[in-house]
């Protein structure tokens, strides 16, 4: 029996549904998900196995105009995406204008690896602006087949997925058939709570803040977990607490529910806010935190 295995990375603008997309082809929530631009800072790895194939998904951050040395880390996420894939999926939307194309369209528009345009959020729209859509996106990037889906309702990931699967190339397994991602159950952990900090928290305390996890210690009937909040200014640290700490509490609450169903077992969260003022432009902050340099 011939095995298929192929890297299908997934790019776009933030707030497109790449996310979305990427959990509802990997089968599990491995990337966080909220209505804020910059919520997926990492390339995360989902992977997908069959007897006679392995598909990595790979969801990257969202195309910005660098304004830190995080976000110069994070388009270099978005560069390697472009050089190491089997099949490319470019993410667009029913709302997004095409008046103003980032520079990675040119970038893909000659490029000989199969690309496949994806238009999500089909459930926003009607069937004469979606063609009237499509025929601007078959000018702006003719190679590319275009596939309409709603990553949010699950419409037509099963068509996207075989269309995939024929597209990879034949090669042996790049991983073991038993891992579902390459990051560890440490970063989806800190990935959680980040995640309620964004969901929130409003203006720039989100984008402020990052999460490292100090201690991780899994017993067999328990994890207990101590997880630091990093903030930018001092001011943040007291919105992350809330008044009588009612702030922290409730993240903490809502976090080790997700952690738990995500981990299967019984989790004790220790939660705890630091000021580091200027992570984002400090090279060793950003390696500690696990972005590129």
């Amino acid at each position: 029996m011939n095995h298929k295995s192929g890297f299908v990375n997934i790019i776009g603008n933030p707030n497109v549904g790449k996310s979305t997309l990427m959990n509802a082809l990997v089968g599990e929530k491995l990337s966080i998900i909220t209505s804020k631009a910059q919520t997926t800072r990492h390339r995360i790895m989902g992977i997908v196995n069959g007897d006679d194939f392995q598909i990595v998904y790979s969801d990257t951050p969202g195309i910005l105009k660098p304004q830190y040395l995080l976000h110069e880390s994070m388009m270099k996420m978005v560069g390697s995406a472009l050089t190491d894939a089997d099949v490319l999926l470019y993410v667009t939307d029913v709302t997004e204008s095409t008046d103003y194309l980032n520079e990675y369209i040119a970038r893909i528009k000659d490029d000989n690896i199969p690309i496949i345009l994806i238009i999500n959020k089909l459930d926003l729209t009607t069937q004469e602006k979606l063609e009237k859509l499509v025929d601007k996106w078959k000018l702006i990037l003719p190679k590319a087949e275009i596939y309409p889906i709603s990553a949010l309702n699950n419409f037509n990931i099963d068509i996207l997925f075989k269309r995939i699967l024929d597209l990879i190339p034949e090669f042996p397994p790049y991983f073991p058939k038993d891992e579902m991602s390459d990051k560890t159950e440490r970063f989806f952990v800190s990935e959680i709570i980040r995640e309620k900090i964004l969901m929130h928290y409003q203006k720039e305390v989100p984008y402020c803040s990052e999460v490292g996890i100090e201690d991780y210690k899994e017993t067999e009937n328990l994890i207990s977990i101590r997880a630091i909040i990093f903030v930018a200014r001092d001011s943040q640290k007291g919105i992350i607490i809330g008044h009588k700490g009612e702030s922290i509490r409730n993240i903490g609450i809502e976090a080790r529910k997700d952690m738990e169903e995500f981990l299967g077992k019984k989790v004790f969260l220790d939660l705890f806010v630091k000021v580091h003022k200027d992570w984002r432009n400090k090279p060793g902050s950003l390696k500690y935190f696990g972005y590129e340099q």
